[in-house]
Protein backbone atom coordinates (compact mmCIF):
# COMPACT_ATOMS: atom_id res chain seq x y z
CA UNK A 1 0.00 0.00 0.00
CA UNK A 2 1.24 3.47 -0.86
CA UNK A 3 0.34 6.01 1.80
CA UNK A 4 2.32 9.01 0.50
CA UNK A 5 -0.74 10.60 -1.13
CA UNK A 6 -2.71 10.67 2.14
CA UNK A 7 -1.78 12.09 5.55
CA UNK A 8 -1.41 9.65 8.41
CA UNK A 9 -4.65 9.01 10.22
CA UNK A 10 -5.45 7.82 13.71
CA UNK A 11 -7.10 4.43 13.33
CA UNK A 12 -8.66 2.28 16.04
CA UNK A 13 -8.86 -1.47 15.46
CA UNK A 14 -11.35 -3.10 17.80
CA UNK A 15 -10.45 -6.77 18.18
CA UNK A 16 -7.10 -8.56 18.02
CA UNK A 17 -8.13 -11.70 16.20
CA UNK A 18 -6.67 -12.67 12.84
CA UNK A 19 -8.73 -10.07 10.96
CA UNK A 20 -7.99 -7.28 13.43
CA UNK A 21 -4.26 -7.95 13.49
CA UNK A 22 -4.18 -8.12 9.68
CA UNK A 23 -5.90 -4.72 9.58
CA UNK A 24 -3.57 -3.27 12.21
CA UNK A 25 -0.39 -4.49 10.52
CA UNK A 26 -1.55 -3.36 7.08
CA UNK A 27 -2.65 0.09 8.30
CA UNK A 28 0.63 0.55 10.17
CA UNK A 29 2.53 -0.40 7.02
CA UNK A 30 0.60 2.33 5.20
CA UNK A 31 1.89 4.91 7.68
CA UNK A 32 -1.16 5.30 9.89
CA UNK A 33 -1.14 5.55 13.68
CA UNK A 34 -2.95 2.47 14.92
CA UNK A 35 -4.34 1.56 18.34
CA UNK A 36 -5.70 -1.94 19.03
CA UNK A 37 -8.38 -2.75 21.60
CA UNK A 38 -8.93 -6.35 22.73
CA UNK A 39 -11.34 -7.50 25.41
CA UNK A 40 -9.39 -10.64 26.33
CA UNK A 41 -5.90 -11.03 27.76
CA UNK A 42 -4.34 -12.43 24.60
CA UNK A 43 -4.63 -12.05 20.81
CA UNK A 44 -5.86 -14.56 18.26
CA UNK A 45 -9.63 -14.55 18.68
CA UNK A 46 -11.12 -17.98 18.00
CA UNK A 47 -7.88 -19.29 16.45
CA UNK A 48 -5.44 -19.25 19.32
CA UNK A 49 -3.81 -21.36 21.98
CA UNK A 50 -5.82 -21.64 25.18
CA UNK A 51 -4.33 -21.97 28.68
CA UNK A 52 -3.30 -25.41 29.82
CA UNK A 53 -5.60 -27.44 32.03
CA UNK A 54 -3.63 -29.03 34.87
CA UNK A 55 -6.58 -31.25 35.70
CA UNK A 56 -6.32 -32.84 32.26
CA UNK A 57 -2.59 -33.37 32.65
CA UNK A 58 -1.92 -31.62 29.34
CA UNK A 59 0.97 -29.19 29.03
CA UNK A 60 1.42 -26.84 27.29
CA UNK A 61 -1.94 -25.35 26.35
CA UNK A 62 -3.91 -26.73 23.42
CA UNK A 63 -5.14 -24.93 20.34
CA UNK A 64 -8.77 -23.91 20.19
CA UNK A 65 -9.43 -26.20 17.23
CA UNK A 66 -7.27 -27.55 14.44
CA UNK A 67 -6.47 -25.25 11.57
CA UNK A 68 -4.94 -26.28 8.30
CA UNK A 69 -3.62 -23.73 5.84
CA UNK A 70 -3.16 -24.31 2.13
CA UNK A 71 -0.94 -22.80 -0.51
CA UNK A 72 -3.92 -20.67 -1.59
CA UNK A 73 -3.66 -18.64 1.65
CA UNK A 74 -1.60 -15.99 -0.12
CA UNK A 75 -2.46 -12.97 2.03
CA UNK A 76 -1.96 -14.85 5.29
CA UNK A 77 1.46 -16.08 4.21
CA UNK A 78 2.43 -12.62 2.93
CA UNK A 79 1.62 -10.92 6.21
CA UNK A 80 3.38 -13.63 8.19
CA UNK A 81 6.47 -12.83 6.17
CA UNK A 82 6.01 -9.11 6.93
CA UNK A 83 6.06 -9.66 10.70
CA UNK A 84 9.01 -12.05 10.54
CA UNK A 85 7.42 -15.47 10.85
CA UNK A 86 9.88 -18.11 9.54
CA UNK A 87 7.47 -19.80 7.13
CA UNK A 88 9.64 -22.84 6.43
CA UNK A 89 10.07 -23.52 10.14
CA UNK A 90 6.47 -23.19 11.32
CA UNK A 91 4.85 -25.22 8.53
CA UNK A 92 5.29 -28.68 7.11
CA UNK A 93 4.31 -28.40 3.46
CA UNK A 94 2.88 -31.41 1.65
CA UNK A 95 1.06 -32.02 -1.60
CA UNK A 96 -2.70 -32.38 -1.17
CA UNK A 97 -3.64 -35.70 0.38
CA UNK A 98 -6.97 -36.93 1.70
CA UNK A 99 -6.18 -40.39 3.03
CA UNK A 100 -7.34 -42.65 5.82
CA UNK A 101 -5.27 -43.95 8.74
CA UNK A 102 -3.83 -46.66 6.50
CA UNK A 103 -2.79 -44.22 3.77
CA UNK A 104 -5.59 -45.10 1.32
CA UNK A 105 -7.29 -42.28 -0.54
CA UNK A 106 -6.56 -39.33 -2.79
CA UNK A 107 -2.96 -38.10 -3.06
CA UNK A 108 -1.78 -35.59 -5.61
CA UNK A 109 1.68 -36.26 -7.06
CA UNK A 110 4.12 -33.45 -7.98
CA UNK A 111 3.61 -31.60 -11.22
CA UNK A 112 1.23 -29.08 -12.84
CA UNK A 113 -1.90 -28.89 -10.74
CA UNK A 114 -4.52 -29.94 -13.32
CA UNK A 115 -2.47 -32.92 -14.50
CA UNK A 116 -1.58 -33.78 -10.90
CA UNK A 117 -5.28 -33.95 -10.00
CA UNK A 118 -5.97 -36.30 -12.92
CA UNK A 119 -3.09 -38.57 -11.93
CA UNK A 120 -4.18 -38.57 -8.29
CA UNK A 121 -7.75 -39.51 -9.13
CA UNK A 122 -6.70 -42.24 -11.60
CA UNK A 123 -4.49 -43.83 -8.92
CA UNK A 124 -7.26 -43.71 -6.28
CA UNK A 125 -7.64 -47.49 -6.00
CA UNK A 126 -10.56 -47.43 -3.56
CA UNK A 127 -12.73 -46.00 -6.34
CA UNK A 128 -13.95 -47.92 -9.34
CA UNK A 129 -13.13 -46.69 -12.82
CA UNK A 130 -16.69 -45.41 -13.03
CA UNK A 131 -16.16 -43.41 -9.82
CA UNK A 132 -12.93 -41.86 -11.14
CA UNK A 133 -14.37 -41.02 -14.52
CA UNK A 134 -17.45 -39.43 -12.98
CA UNK A 135 -15.41 -37.22 -10.68
CA UNK A 136 -13.06 -36.07 -13.43
CA UNK A 137 -16.01 -35.33 -15.71
CA UNK A 138 -17.69 -33.23 -13.01
CA UNK A 139 -14.43 -31.41 -12.24
CA UNK A 140 -13.95 -30.60 -15.92
CA UNK A 141 -17.53 -29.32 -16.19
CA UNK A 142 -17.16 -27.12 -13.09
CA UNK A 143 -14.02 -25.60 -14.55
CA UNK A 144 -15.65 -25.08 -17.94
CA UNK A 145 -18.48 -23.17 -16.24
CA UNK A 146 -16.02 -20.97 -14.37
CA UNK A 147 -16.73 -22.71 -11.05
CA UNK A 148 -20.18 -21.14 -10.92
CA UNK A 149 -23.61 -22.66 -10.42
CA UNK A 150 -27.13 -21.62 -9.57
CA UNK A 151 -26.93 -19.50 -6.39
CA UNK A 152 -29.70 -21.48 -4.69
CA UNK A 153 -27.94 -24.84 -4.97
CA UNK A 154 -26.56 -26.73 -2.01
CA UNK A 155 -23.48 -28.92 -2.27
CA UNK A 156 -25.73 -31.98 -2.21
CA UNK A 157 -27.63 -30.64 -5.23
CA UNK A 158 -24.40 -29.78 -7.04
CA UNK A 159 -23.00 -33.29 -6.60
CA UNK A 160 -26.19 -35.36 -6.69
CA UNK A 161 -25.07 -37.27 -9.80
CA UNK A 162 -21.68 -38.22 -8.43
CA UNK A 163 -21.25 -41.83 -7.20
CA UNK A 164 -21.85 -42.46 -3.52
CA UNK A 165 -18.19 -43.35 -2.88
CA UNK A 166 -16.96 -40.04 -4.30
CA UNK A 167 -19.44 -38.06 -2.24
CA UNK A 168 -18.95 -39.91 1.05
CA UNK A 169 -15.15 -40.22 0.88
CA UNK A 170 -14.20 -36.87 -0.65
CA UNK A 171 -16.84 -34.27 -1.45
CA UNK A 172 -18.91 -34.35 1.74
CA UNK A 173 -15.93 -34.35 4.17
CA UNK A 174 -14.22 -31.56 2.19
CA UNK A 175 -17.42 -29.54 2.25
CA UNK A 176 -17.78 -29.85 6.00
CA UNK A 177 -14.08 -29.13 6.57
CA UNK A 178 -14.10 -26.01 4.36
CA UNK A 179 -17.54 -24.55 5.09
CA UNK A 180 -18.35 -26.13 8.49
CA UNK A 181 -21.85 -26.72 7.13
CA UNK A 182 -23.54 -29.99 6.19
CA UNK A 183 -23.60 -30.68 2.41
CA UNK A 184 -27.41 -30.68 2.41
CA UNK A 185 -27.33 -27.07 3.66
CA UNK A 186 -24.00 -25.71 2.39
CA UNK A 187 -23.72 -23.18 -0.42
CA UNK A 188 -22.54 -24.86 -3.61
CA UNK A 189 -21.29 -21.54 -4.99
CA UNK A 190 -18.98 -20.92 -2.03
CA UNK A 191 -17.78 -24.52 -2.19
CA UNK A 192 -16.93 -24.10 -5.88
CA UNK A 193 -14.98 -20.94 -5.04
CA UNK A 194 -12.87 -22.99 -2.62
CA UNK A 195 -12.28 -25.61 -5.31
CA UNK A 196 -11.37 -22.93 -7.84
CA UNK A 197 -8.73 -21.37 -5.62
CA UNK A 198 -7.34 -24.78 -4.69
CA UNK A 199 -7.30 -26.53 -8.05
CA UNK A 200 -7.33 -23.77 -10.67
CA UNK A 201 -4.80 -21.43 -9.09
CA UNK A 202 -1.03 -21.47 -8.72
CA UNK A 203 0.79 -24.79 -8.85
CA UNK A 204 1.22 -24.77 -5.06
CA UNK A 205 -2.35 -23.66 -4.26
CA UNK A 206 -3.44 -27.18 -3.30
CA UNK A 207 -0.48 -27.79 -1.00
CA UNK A 208 -1.31 -28.48 2.63
CA UNK A 209 0.54 -26.46 5.26
CA UNK A 210 0.52 -28.38 8.52
CA UNK A 211 1.12 -26.13 11.53
CA UNK A 212 4.06 -27.28 13.65
CA UNK A 213 3.66 -24.64 16.39
CA UNK A 214 0.77 -23.45 18.56
CA UNK A 215 -1.64 -21.15 16.74
CA UNK A 216 -0.74 -18.16 18.90
CA UNK A 217 2.92 -18.44 17.88
CA UNK A 218 1.97 -18.72 14.23
CA UNK A 219 0.50 -15.24 13.71
CA UNK A 220 -1.10 -13.49 16.73
CA UNK A 221 2.02 -13.14 18.90
CA UNK A 222 4.45 -12.24 16.07
CA UNK A 223 1.95 -9.67 14.76
CA UNK A 224 1.62 -8.08 18.21
CA UNK A 225 5.39 -7.98 18.67
CA UNK A 226 5.76 -6.31 15.27
CA UNK A 227 3.06 -3.74 16.11
CA UNK A 228 4.66 -2.93 19.45
CA UNK A 229 8.01 -2.45 17.71
CA UNK A 230 6.29 0.09 15.44
CA UNK A 231 4.94 1.94 18.48
CA UNK A 232 1.29 0.85 18.14
CA UNK A 233 -0.54 0.77 21.51
CA UNK A 234 -2.19 -2.58 22.33
CA UNK A 235 -4.93 -2.36 24.95
CA UNK A 236 -5.68 -5.73 26.59
CA UNK A 237 -8.69 -6.48 28.80
CA UNK A 238 -10.44 -3.55 27.16
CA UNK A 239 -13.95 -4.20 25.94
CA UNK A 240 -15.07 -1.14 24.02
CA UNK A 241 -18.24 0.18 25.63
CA UNK A 242 -19.01 3.14 23.43
CA UNK A 243 -18.52 3.80 19.72
CA UNK A 244 -19.94 7.09 18.49
CA UNK A 245 -19.64 9.29 15.39
CA UNK A 246 -17.93 12.60 16.05
CA UNK A 247 -17.64 15.14 13.25
CA UNK A 248 -15.54 13.58 10.50
CA UNK A 249 -14.31 10.83 12.80
CA UNK A 250 -15.29 8.52 15.60
CA UNK A 251 -15.02 8.25 19.36
CA UNK A 252 -13.95 4.96 20.90
CA UNK A 253 -14.68 5.19 24.63
CA UNK A 254 -14.34 8.99 24.42
CA UNK A 255 -11.03 8.83 22.50
CA UNK A 256 -11.10 10.42 19.04
CA UNK A 257 -10.00 8.54 15.91
CA UNK A 258 -10.21 9.42 12.25
CA UNK A 259 -11.35 5.91 11.33
CA UNK A 260 -12.38 2.72 13.08
CA UNK A 261 -12.17 -0.93 12.01
CA UNK A 262 -14.50 -3.20 13.99
CA UNK A 263 -12.81 -6.61 13.91
CA UNK A 264 -14.83 -8.39 16.59
CA UNK A 265 -17.31 -11.22 16.31
CA UNK A 266 -20.50 -10.44 14.42
CA UNK A 267 -22.40 -10.40 17.71
CA UNK A 268 -20.08 -7.86 19.34
CA UNK A 269 -19.97 -5.78 16.16
CA UNK A 270 -23.76 -5.73 16.08
CA UNK A 271 -23.86 -4.51 19.68
CA UNK A 272 -21.43 -1.69 19.01
CA UNK A 273 -23.11 -0.51 15.79
CA UNK A 274 -26.76 -0.90 16.76
CA UNK A 275 -27.24 2.71 17.96
CA UNK A 276 -26.26 4.39 14.67
CA UNK A 277 -26.27 1.64 11.97
CA UNK A 278 -29.32 -0.41 12.81
CA UNK A 279 -29.71 -2.05 9.42
CA UNK A 280 -26.12 -3.24 9.34
CA UNK A 281 -26.28 -4.41 12.96
CA UNK A 282 -29.45 -6.41 12.37
CA UNK A 283 -27.83 -8.15 9.41
CA UNK A 284 -24.77 -9.05 11.49
CA UNK A 285 -26.86 -10.25 14.42
CA UNK A 286 -29.08 -12.36 12.12
CA UNK A 287 -26.19 -14.66 11.14
CA UNK A 288 -26.52 -18.16 12.53
CA UNK A 289 -23.46 -20.12 13.56
CA UNK A 290 -22.09 -23.64 13.46
CA UNK A 291 -19.97 -25.16 16.25
CA UNK A 292 -16.75 -27.14 15.95
CA UNK A 293 -15.56 -29.60 18.59
CA UNK A 294 -12.00 -30.84 19.02
CA UNK A 295 -11.46 -34.05 20.96
CA UNK A 296 -7.89 -34.37 22.21
CA UNK A 297 -6.87 -37.93 22.97
CA UNK A 298 -3.77 -39.92 23.84
CA UNK A 299 -3.26 -43.13 21.85
CA UNK A 300 -0.21 -44.67 23.57
CA UNK A 301 2.48 -45.82 21.16
CA UNK A 302 0.58 -44.86 18.00
CA UNK A 303 2.20 -42.90 15.19
CA UNK A 304 0.13 -42.35 12.06
CA UNK A 305 1.93 -42.47 8.70
CA UNK A 306 0.65 -38.97 7.85
CA UNK A 307 0.05 -35.85 10.00
CA UNK A 308 -3.65 -35.89 9.17
CA UNK A 309 -5.97 -38.79 8.35
CA UNK A 310 -9.56 -38.97 7.19
CA UNK A 311 -12.02 -40.92 9.31
CA UNK A 312 -15.17 -42.75 8.25
CA UNK A 313 -17.84 -40.19 9.05
CA UNK A 314 -21.55 -40.91 9.38
CA UNK A 315 -24.45 -40.54 11.79
CA UNK A 316 -22.72 -42.74 14.41
CA UNK A 317 -19.18 -41.40 13.94
CA UNK A 318 -18.84 -37.64 14.58
CA UNK A 319 -15.26 -36.77 13.54
CA UNK A 320 -14.19 -36.13 9.96
CA UNK A 321 -10.43 -36.31 10.52
CA UNK A 322 -7.67 -36.77 13.08
CA UNK A 323 -4.37 -34.89 13.46
CA UNK A 324 -1.31 -36.68 14.84
CA UNK A 325 0.62 -34.10 16.86
CA UNK A 326 3.46 -36.55 17.38
CA UNK A 327 4.71 -35.45 13.97
CA UNK A 328 5.57 -32.03 15.45
CA UNK A 329 7.20 -32.85 18.75
CA UNK A 330 4.18 -33.55 20.96
CA UNK A 331 4.18 -36.77 23.00
CA UNK A 332 3.85 -39.82 20.77
CA UNK A 333 0.17 -40.67 20.40
CA UNK A 334 -1.25 -37.22 21.18
CA UNK A 335 -4.00 -36.66 18.64
CA UNK A 336 -6.84 -34.28 17.94
CA UNK A 337 -10.11 -35.37 16.35
CA UNK A 338 -12.10 -32.66 14.57
CA UNK A 339 -15.89 -32.63 14.62
CA UNK A 340 -17.10 -29.95 12.19
CA UNK A 341 -20.77 -28.96 11.90
CA UNK A 342 -21.05 -30.39 15.40
CA UNK A 343 -24.48 -28.99 16.27
CA UNK A 344 -26.44 -32.27 16.20
CA UNK A 345 -23.82 -33.97 18.37
CA UNK A 346 -23.71 -31.16 20.92
CA UNK A 347 -27.47 -31.52 21.32
CA UNK A 348 -26.74 -35.01 22.67
CA UNK A 349 -24.19 -33.64 25.13
CA UNK A 350 -20.43 -33.28 25.26
CA UNK A 351 -19.87 -36.59 27.05
CA UNK A 352 -21.72 -38.54 24.35
CA UNK A 353 -19.78 -36.74 21.62
CA UNK A 354 -16.46 -37.55 23.29
CA UNK A 355 -17.41 -41.20 23.81
CA UNK A 356 -18.51 -41.57 20.18
CA UNK A 357 -15.28 -39.98 18.92
CA UNK A 358 -13.15 -42.30 21.05
CA UNK A 359 -15.09 -45.30 19.78
CA UNK A 360 -14.60 -44.06 16.22
CA UNK A 361 -10.82 -43.75 16.61
CA UNK A 362 -10.60 -47.08 18.39
CA UNK A 363 -12.38 -48.74 15.47
CA UNK A 364 -10.17 -46.97 12.90
CA UNK A 365 -6.92 -48.00 14.61
CA UNK A 366 -8.04 -51.60 15.02
CA UNK A 367 -5.20 -53.98 15.86
CA UNK A 368 -2.67 -51.16 15.95
CA UNK A 369 -4.07 -50.08 19.30
CA UNK A 370 -2.44 -52.05 22.14
CA UNK A 371 -3.49 -49.82 25.03
CA UNK A 372 -6.72 -48.01 25.95
CA UNK A 373 -7.28 -44.55 24.54
CA UNK A 374 -6.95 -41.77 27.10
CA UNK A 375 -9.28 -38.77 26.66
CA UNK A 376 -7.42 -35.53 27.35
CA UNK A 377 -9.79 -32.67 26.71
CA UNK A 378 -12.75 -31.77 24.52
CA UNK A 379 -12.88 -28.17 23.35
CA UNK A 380 -16.05 -26.71 21.88
CA UNK A 381 -16.36 -23.47 19.94
CA UNK A 382 -20.09 -22.87 19.79
CA UNK A 383 -19.80 -19.97 17.33
CA UNK A 384 -16.90 -21.25 15.28
CA UNK A 385 -18.22 -20.10 11.88
CA UNK A 386 -21.31 -18.68 10.26
CA UNK A 387 -23.78 -21.11 8.75
CA UNK A 388 -22.72 -20.98 5.07
CA UNK A 389 -26.01 -21.50 3.24
CA UNK A 390 -27.05 -20.63 -0.35
CA UNK A 391 -27.93 -16.99 -0.92
CA UNK A 392 -26.74 -15.92 2.52
CA UNK A 393 -26.68 -12.13 2.87
CA UNK A 394 -23.58 -11.25 4.85
CA UNK A 395 -23.07 -7.72 6.20
CA UNK A 396 -20.94 -5.47 3.99
CA UNK A 397 -17.45 -4.33 4.93
CA UNK A 398 -18.33 -0.61 4.92
CA UNK A 399 -20.72 0.26 7.74
CA UNK A 400 -20.56 4.06 7.48
CA UNK A 401 -17.93 6.48 6.18
CA UNK A 402 -14.87 6.03 8.34
CA UNK A 403 -16.27 2.88 9.92
CA UNK A 404 -15.60 -0.61 8.56
CA UNK A 405 -15.99 -4.20 9.66
CA UNK A 406 -13.35 -6.91 9.33
CA UNK A 407 -13.89 -10.59 9.98
CA UNK A 408 -14.50 -13.91 8.29
CA UNK A 409 -18.25 -13.21 8.35
CA UNK A 410 -18.06 -9.98 6.31
CA UNK A 411 -19.48 -10.13 2.78
CA UNK A 412 -17.11 -11.87 0.39
CA UNK A 413 -16.57 -14.98 -1.71
CA UNK A 414 -14.94 -17.12 0.98
CA UNK A 415 -16.31 -19.24 3.80
CA UNK A 416 -15.28 -18.58 7.39
CA UNK A 417 -11.56 -19.32 7.08
CA UNK A 418 -8.38 -17.75 8.39
CA UNK A 419 -7.59 -16.49 4.91
CA UNK A 420 -11.03 -14.92 4.63
CA UNK A 421 -10.51 -13.13 7.94
CA UNK A 422 -7.05 -11.90 6.99
CA UNK A 423 -8.18 -10.66 3.57
CA UNK A 424 -11.05 -8.72 5.12
CA UNK A 425 -8.61 -7.01 7.49
CA UNK A 426 -6.24 -6.11 4.67
CA UNK A 427 -9.10 -4.68 2.58
CA UNK A 428 -10.37 -2.60 5.49
CA UNK A 429 -6.90 -1.16 6.07
CA UNK A 430 -6.45 -0.39 2.38
CA UNK A 431 -9.67 1.59 2.24
CA UNK A 432 -8.68 3.61 5.29
CA UNK A 433 -6.65 5.69 2.82
CA UNK A 434 -9.92 7.32 1.78
CA UNK A 435 -11.16 10.31 3.73
CA UNK A 436 -13.57 9.78 6.61
CA UNK A 437 -15.79 12.71 5.64
CA UNK A 438 -19.44 13.09 4.81
CA UNK A 439 -20.63 10.86 7.64
CA UNK A 440 -24.20 9.67 7.16
CA UNK A 441 -26.32 7.85 9.67
CA UNK A 442 -28.82 5.07 8.99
Amino acid sequence: MNSTHKPAQRIAVIGAGWAGLAAAVSATQAGHRVSVYEMSAAPGGRARQIPSDSRAGVEPGLDNGQHLLTGAYKETLRLMHVVGVPISQVFERARLQWVDIHGHGLRLPPGPLAWSLVRGVVSHHRWTWQDRAAFLAHAALWRLKGFRCHPSWTVSELTRRLPRAVRSELIDPLCVAALNTAPSQASAQVFLRVLRDSFAGDSDAADLLFIKQPLSALWPHPACQWLQAQGAPLHWHHRVRSLQPQGCGWQVDQVHFDQVIVATTSVEAGRLCQPFARGWAEQALALTHEPIATVYVQAPGIRLPYPMAQLDWDARHPAQCVFDHGHWGAPVGQMAMVVSAAGPWLERGQSELTAAALSQLRKALGNQLKHPLIPLRTLIDKRATFHCTPGLQRPPRVILPGLQAAGDYVDGPYPATLEGAVRSGVQAAYHCNTSASGLQRT
